[in-house]
């Protein structure tokens, strides 16, 4: 089942916090249509300095082989690799662009819609007060007496303890 990130925009001028209709959702995985058409996703989600910059690899991957002179094979298989590594890499070129957002989480589920639905569903049952920033509560670790020669820490025994039932 699908990851979506989620991410809050930086509130505008007259906000005091961000509207929660600007958040985005961004999924994870393998996204077809930028693997199948990289400029036309990057124009479509508005990612403009990664059109710009998968412009300038994609013409010098281009120049670059065809100075080597690389058969057309070679040059079919560099650039089908070039545009599997966008599709791939589509979900973290588009948080790229979002870094001066703020990521609230995680959420999993089949789709965008159902996604948008539990992290909302959740989010409001965290926060009893509009947009409070909820802080950690940290106890402190409680001992129950002092430590016994039984007591195992760790994954392996002590050699010879009867009653771990590993003797020797």
């Amino acid at each position: 089942m699908p990851t979506y990130t989620v991410h809050e925009p930086p509130p505008r001028k007259n906000e005091s916090v961000a509207s929660p209709e600007r958040f985005i959702f961004v999924r994870d995985g393998f996204h077809f249509w930028a693997f199948l058409l990289p400029p036309l996703w990057f124009i479509a989600k508005r990612l403009w300095v990664a059109l710009i910059l998968y412009m300038i690899v994609a013409i010098g991957l281009a120049y670059a082989m065809s100075w080597a002179k690389v058969p057309s094979t070679g040059r079919f298989i560099a650039e089908f690799m070039f545009m599997l590594i966008v599709g791939f890499e589509a979900a973290t070129i588009q948080r790229w662009s979002l870094r001066k957002w703020k990521t609230l989480g995680f959420v999993v589920a089949e789709d965008e819609e159902l996604a948008e639905r539990r992290f909302f569903a959740s989010w409001t049952e965290a926060a009893p007060a509009p947009r409070a920033e909820l802080t950690p509560v940290y106890a402190a670790p409680v001992r129950r007496g002092s430590p016994s020669s039984s007591d195992v820490i760790g994954l392996f025994p002590e050699p010879g303890n009867p009653s771990l039932g590993t003797s020797r």
